[in-house]
């Protein structure tokens, strides 16, 4: 076949329907025309006398199937019989048994991986599972060739255990889907494309990147698919058609393109969150995996930690901190938030600040009447000498320096605040803007600005970013929509971040000097907001009074989209 186009079909558990597998492989060729190969993950025959009648007529030759077709093993001990070999065969005409693991490469150069049956729990183990020893005699070979980049295929009939992190939402349950060490697999791997099946699932998982943004070289995006079973009644599909150009044979610059709908590893954990954890990095919902699952590691000194940027040390308190409101809190009709009994339950102990910090909650410098809603994790708060009357800060109720610090729980609820401001300024014709300066500050703020419709269309406001900054030698880049900021910055990192209500993100690494109120002076700048006069908070101030009205009247027109009031 050459350097040509692939034409592939990949199937769910077929369960020993045989014929209405291939009978709908056939209607699908003599429409679309001829495909290359067809590949079967999870169980391939049936536990029925009316699956073993079928079989036996392709095994005797009197069907054949019209394509080649390459299957995986038993992921059941009632078809382990149909496979006479655990290092692969042929098992009729046109339909070949892969084996319980190992690496298929094509006249093409197309690789493909692959793993039969389910994960064992136990030595020895049973001939439909595989083992740790099986995963790593497949992995090591290949990630230990400096050439290595990844595989274009590979089958597995289990999920990878967290696969539906930071993408869209399978159809399952995910407290007891998958398992951690497919998860592994698949991260070691880097597979263009990855099937597996037994779930009785459809899931299209969003591509995810192999790369961190702006810290690694790009690298080809990965996509999973987990197909159904065939001639299920939910009609959920359980055939899935694609074209692949062998990686070999690809260009490089062609191999990395990245797809609008990317989105960041799901099975990447930062060093950080590993050792909160004390687990391998896999994925924060593998608590319920026994320990055996946890089986290799062959990263050379690891991904997450271990990559400069410490905890800034001795630190002052700073001199200028941006939008300083002091508030205490008290949580309107639930108790305050340093009260025993209303003490939000977080797993860990926030860090403590240095010094008087004017935004930890609980701190006695604040000022209660800024409080708009307080959540569990995170509250929200007029912003002193606002841009408009409804700029506001959303800020963790801990001590964190920064969104990259933030443990993950923090971040759900921050992002809730986000959404739920995204919809209130919607309601009210404005666009939602957000940015955070994470250089002299000590507590993370979130400042985020409606920008009324009328007054610019959002590609204004990232060209008057790019504009500004440029004009100030600074370099803003551009991140993909569904990166997390946590890929690019470490903890201890400087730098300044902008996030538009389309998803794009914008980033500077902060050098050596930044000028305080650059995300004010943007939104404030005549392309925008056209105030130009209210980009420094210390000539907009307010007194006590007007502070308490605009709060009361923020906090009334928020109501109808604070979640929290709902707790």
């Amino acid at each position: 076949m050459g350097d040509q186009t692939l034409r592939v079909l990949t199937c769910g558990d077929v369960q020993g329907k045989f014929n209405d597998l291939f009978n709908r492989v056939r209607t699908i060729q003599k429409k679309s025309g001829q495909f290359d190969l067809l590949l079967c993950v999870g169980d391939f025959f049936g536990k029925t006398e009316e699956s073993e009648a079928e079989w036996q007529e392709y095994k005797t030759g009197a069907k054949k199937a019209p394509i080649h077709t390459c299957v995986l093993g038993a992921a059941s001990q009632a078809t382990v019989k149909y496979f006479p070999s655990a290092d692969g065969c042929e098992l009729a005409e046109n339909i070949t048994y892969l084996g319980r693991r190992g690496v298929f490469t094509g006249a093409s150069g197309l690789q493909i991986a692959y793993v039969s049956g389910r994960e064992a729990l136990q030595e020895p183990a049973p001939a439909h599972c595989f083992t740790p020893k099986d995963l790593l005699a497949l992995v090591a070979p290949l990630v230990n060739n400096s050439k290595f980049r990844g595989v274009d295929i590979l089958l597995t009939s289990q999920w990878p255990r967290g696969v539906w992190q930071f993408g869209n939402n399978p159809e399952v349950n995910t407290k007891c889907c998958g398992t951690a060490s497919v998860a592994n697999l698949a991260d070691k791997l880097k597979p263009r494309y990855h099937f597996a099946a037994v779930e009785g699932a459809h899931y299209e998982r969003l591509p995810y990147r192999n790369h961190m943004v702006l810290q690694e070289n790009a690298q080809h995006v990965s996509r999973f698919i987990a197909l159904a079973s065939v001639s299920n009644p939910a009609k959920k599909k359980y055939l899935y058609a694609f074209n692949i150009v062998p990686m070999k044979s690809m260009e490089p610059s062609e191999l990395v393109k990245q797809p609008q709908d990317v989105t960041e590893n799901p099975y990447r954990r930062s060093g950080k969150e590993k050792l909160q954890r004390g687990k391998t990095g896999l994925d924060p919902a593998e608590e319920e995996e026994p320990a055996a699952q946890f089986f290799f590691d062959l990263s050379r000194g690891g991904r997450g930690g271990g990559r400069g940027g410490g905890r800034g040390q001795g630190r002052k308190r700073p001199s200028d901190e941006g939008d300083r409101p002091p508030w205490d809190g008290e949580r309107r009709g639930q108790g305050g938030p340093g009260d025993a009994d209303g003490q939000p339950r977080q797993p860990r102990r926030p860090p403590q600040p240095t010094g008087p910090c004017w935004f930890c909650l609980a701190s006695p410098q604040v000022e209660k009447h800024l409080v708009i809603s307080i959540g569990t994790h995170c509250y929200l708060a007029l912003a002193k000498g606002g841009l408009t009357p409804f700029h506001v800060l959303v800020l963790p109720i801990g001590h964190y320096q920064s969104v990259v610090e933030l443990a993950s729980e923090v971040v759900e609820e921050m992002d809730k605040y986000k959404a739920a401001l995204h919809k209130f300024y919607k309601s009210r014709g404005e666009r939602c803007i957000s940015f955070e300066r994470n250089y002299r500050s000590q507590h993370l703020q979130l400042q985020v600005v409606p920008v009324p419709l009328d007054k610019c269309a959002t590609e204004d406001i990232k060209e008057a970013f790019m504009v500004q900054a440029g004009e100030q030698q600074m370099e803003l880049m551009e991140i993909p929509e569904h990166t997390d900021l946590k890929q690019i910055a470490q903890p201890g990192t400087p730098y300044f971040y902008v996030e538009l209500d389309t998803g794009e993100k914008l980033y500077y690494r902060i050098q050596k000097h930044f000028p305080l109120q650059f995300g004010r002076e943007v939104l404030a700048s005549e392309a925008l907001l056209n105030i130009p006069a209210r980009a420094d908070w210390k000539e907009c101030k307010q007194t006590r009074e007007e502070e308490e009205q605009c709060s009361a009247t923020l906090r009334d027109a928020f109501k109808p989209f604070d979640f929290a009031l709902e707790d």
